[in-house]
Order: C-alpha cells, then structure tokens, then sequence
C-alpha cells in the first residue's frame, strides 16, 4: 500500500510535467483544451452524435415521442435486417464524417480510444455481460496495404471501455469484395453475400452467446448483414450491431 501511494504520489507531478509540455489538444481541430481525448467546443457542437430517439434496428434518429425500445426508421421499414438490434453514436456527416476519415485513411488510430468511449453510452441497450464483441475484419489484402483494421480498433476500445470480451479475429472475410462507394443497394448486399465465415478456432467460442458486431460506418447495412448471416449459420445466439456513424437521410 505505501509503495502504492508513493508511485502515485510521483506520479501526479510526472502527468503535471507531461501536460505542460503537451497539453490536451482537440482530437478534431488541434485547439487547446480541458482534458485529454476531448472535443473543444466548436467541434463538439458540429459533430452529429446520435441523441433521444433512434431507430431500434440502426440508430438512426426517428420522430420525437416513438417508443426508442421498438421504434423503426423508414429505412428499416422497408428493409428489416437479420440482426436483433443496432445503434449507431453519429451520422456520417459534418464533423462526424471528417472524423471517421481520420481514423479510417488518416492514420489517426489515437481517436479509436475516445470513440470507444462514446460507442460504449449507446452500446448499453445492446450488450448483457456475457455479449461477445466482434469487428468486421477487412480482407487479408487490404489489411496488409492498410496496416490496421479501423473496425477492430473501435471494437477493442469498446470492449475496454465496457469490461467486455472481444475477439478481434472471430470473423474471416474470405474474399476481397471492393469498395461499395458507388454501388447501389442491392449491389452492395450482391458484393457481401457469401463473404464472411467464422474462424473454425473461434466456433465453439460463439455457439450460442450473444454477439456484437462493430463497424465504422453504416451505409445499407449489407456488410453487417452479411457478417450477421455467418455468424447466425454458425450458431450465434443473439446478434446486434453497433456503427460509429451511420448514413442517413435527412428529414
């Protein structure tokens, strides 16, 4: 216990020390501020984080007043997904967008930790203690020419964010499907189908427990169809899905 205070003790002038070398910066615009891992407040109020009522399938936001437990956008009206449930913590625009490319092609693998953070306060309606987490992983080729999956980044951040477990290779995508930028609808569900398997080591792992699966970015939801359908075949128990940001249709 003693030499456990000492070191926290050294400790606190050590983070003090750090902190006016480097002080906390905003993970968007560079601008001084408060805390580490933060947002100043320009940036805060132009990123679209996803608040009050949301679709039950995808996050999106639905009208003031729907039941948020079974509320259903028009999307998910006309297209019901394979999974249970979803949510997303932004839309896909703004500043919500400017970040997610950042992490995505920028190289800005630092903002993985601060988003985990914020999946974790919409992840709760989705998740029990036993829920496994899971990325979609990238193809091995993209992979090798990336460096890093930004998928398995969030779903890492998640998992320490919320004491979860997290298996970050659960999901094989056993062949390259290509960009879906440009694709229509069906598609992109065309393109994914077939595309994902379970990594055999992991099968008994999965059989019967609940799953989350995490992306970066939901567009129709075909990647993460796709994704639930072999987790599903492989015998998952419940599956639900969480995007940090999701493309929608503006009311």
């Amino acid at each position: 216990m003693r030499i456990g205070r000492a070191l926290s003790t050294a400790a606190a002038p050590m983070g003090a020390l750090v902190r006016a070398v480097y002080p906390p910066q905003c993970l968007s615009c560079g601008t001084l501020v408060g805390s580490d891992f933060g947002l100043c407040g320009p940036c805060w109020r132009e990123t679209p984080f996803i608040a009050g009522a949301a679709c039950a399938a995808c996050g999106q936001p639905v009208p003031a007043g729907d039941d948020e437990e079974t509320a259903l956008c028009e999307d998910c009206h006309q297209n019901p997904r394979p999974w249970a449930a979803g949510r997303a913590a932004m839309l896909y625009r703004d500043n919500g967008r400017r970040l997610v490319m950042a992490l995505k092609h920028g190289d800005r693998m630092d903002l993985a930790w601060p988003m985990g953070r914020w999946l974790a306060r919409v992840a709760a309606p989705l998740v029990t203690p036993d829920t496994l987490i899971l990325p979609v992983p990238l193809h091995w080729w993209r992979l090798f020419r990336r460096q890093y999956n930004q998928a398995a980044l969030l779903s890492q951040a998640l998992a320490k964010a919320t004491g979860l477990a997290h298996c970050p290779d659960a999901l094989i995508r056993s062949r390259h499907t290509g960009s879906q930028e440009g694709r229509s609808r069906d598609e992109r569900h065309r393109a994914v189908t077939g595309a994902f398997r379970i990594h055999p080591r992991h099968a008994a792992r999965i059989s019967g427990r609940p799953l989350l699966i995490v992306d970066d970015v939901m567009t129709s939801g075909a990647t993460l169809a796709a994704a639930t359908a072999a987790c599903l075949a492989a015998g998952a128990g419940q599956v639900s899905v969480l995007a940090l940001a999701r493309v929608a249709k503006e009311a």
